[in-house]
């Protein structure tokens, strides 16, 4: 029982399927966490020019 224990997990841990899948969600996870920066950052600008506009009128 053991022994197929070791075994399979040998296969577990040489099975190299799956890591692409894994890459592409953290570079989608980086893009989106960058986005979400950029967005709360610019958006506070752009609220503070609205509001200066706003008042203008």
């Amino acid at each position: 029982m053991m022994n197929r224990v070791a075994r399979w997990i040998g296969r577990v841990l040489r099975d190299e399927r799956g890591g692409e899948v894994i890459e592409y969600a953290l570079i989608a996870g980086l893009i989106a966490v960058a986005a979400i920066a950029i967005i709360a950052a610019v958006g506070t600008k752009v609220l503070a020019r609205w509001t200066s506009v706003n008042d203008g009128l």
